[in-house]
């Protein structure tokens, strides 16, 4: 089980890798769930765009795209993040670049421990949890 950081046509990389990895296998924990491989990958706005064209037939750029390798009870994936629509983001909802892509980390996991967002209902469950692990961060962080 490994939490892994990549870069595909994008120059970037998270601060405090450690933490990081830690936070997101616990996530993974605190829904009952056996962290495996994590793979977030940071790319451009056109690559994700590409790839939410080629696998999910969707037209429009977004910020995370997760795919689901999971077994059972563990809990493994690849996540492509948008470094472009994280940044976009932080700035509309008035918050933080890093607390932004926190966000996003999260909600990745949160989607391979069984999480959708399709409807109303769906989303505000996913925000519930988002917002208690980042405050689970916040907690740990002292910030």
């Amino acid at each position: 089980m490994a939490v892994r950081f990549f870069s595909d046509e994008i120059s970037f990389q998270p601060t405090d890798k450690q933490k990081l990895s830690r936070w997101l296998k616990n996530i993974a924990t605190g829904e009952g769930k056996k962290p495996g491989d994590l793979h977030y990958i940071f790319v451009t706005d056109e690559k994700i765009l590409d790839l939410n064209r080629r696998f999910l037939q969707h037209d429009y750029y977004t910020d995370i795209l997760t795919f689901d390798n999971s077994s059972g009870n563990t809990v493994a994936g690849e996540m492509y993040i948008s470094i472009h629509t994280v940044r976009a983001n932080a700035e509309s909802y008035q918050t933080g670049f890093d607390c932004e892509l926190r966000r996003v980390m999260a909600h990745g996991v949160l989607h391979l421990c069984g999480y959708n967002d399709l409807t109303e209902t769906e989303q505000s469950l996913m925000r519930e949890a988002e917002t208690r692990y980042l405050k689970q961060w916040t907690i740990d962080s002292g910030q």
